[in-house]
């Protein structure tokens, strides 16, 4: 079941449409973008959104784990354990980097593998979101079921310790963007904005 979700193709989601304004911007794009950071922070969501804005195709790492493995990413990590999940998480995202330009949107802790931290940072444009830990306790509680690391203890403690242990990793993403609370739409305003900042001009 492991390597079947580490050969996995993943489901591609086709962008309906691009604004104007972006069309220089996804012209500059020579490799993926890829949205790091903890669990409830709102890289699927935001990473559709962006997808959209780019005219670029979008994936889900967890997504990608769940069609292979025929179980939900939370329960493959619950059966396998951390360590086979992470290992098996590490070759999926490999393949994703090496495909088309696209945004991708990975799990919480996929970035915190030193491994696939550096495969991330030397292919890809990795971006942080960067949300606070009320925000991510408020979010993650919607749908508990998915979150194995968060079924035992306090929520928000929990949530604390993860990202003061993770947060010397995702500071070393490309590009940092503080989510507070803000809508979607405007975290992928951010990003954009911040992305013509990194990128080399035209």
């Amino acid at each position: 079941m492991m390597r079947a979700f580490c050969r996995a193709q993943p489901a591609l989601y086709s962008p309906l449409s691009m604004a104007s304004g972006t069309h220089s911007l996804k012209k500059r794009l020579d490799r993926p973008i890829v949205l790091v950071g903890l669990m409830g922070a709102g890289k699927s969501t935001v990473g559709r959104r962006l997808a959209r804005r780019l005219d670029l195709p979008f994936v889900d790492s967890d997504a990608a784990i769940e069609d292979a493995a025929g179980l939900s990413a939370g329960e493959v990590f619950q059966r396998y354990g951390e360590a086979d999940f992470r290992d098996g998480e590490r070759r999926l995202v490999a393949r994703l980097v090496d495909g088309p330009v696209r945004v991708i949107a990975t799990g919480g802790g996929a970035y915190v593998n030193d491994q696939t931290r550096k495969l991330l940072n030397d292919r890809a444009i990795t971006v942080w979101l960067d949300a606070p830990v009320d925000l991510l306790a408020e979010r993650t509680a919607r749908r508990p079921e998915t979150r194995p690391m968060l079924k035992d203890g306090d929520r928000t403690e929990t949530l604390a310790k993860l990202i003061e242990q993770r947060r010397p990793s995702y500071a070393e993403a490309h590009i940092r963007i503080p989510s507070s609370g803000a809508g979607h739409g405007a975290v992928v305003e951010a990003i954009i904005a911040a992305l013509e900042r990194h990128l080399p001009g035209p």
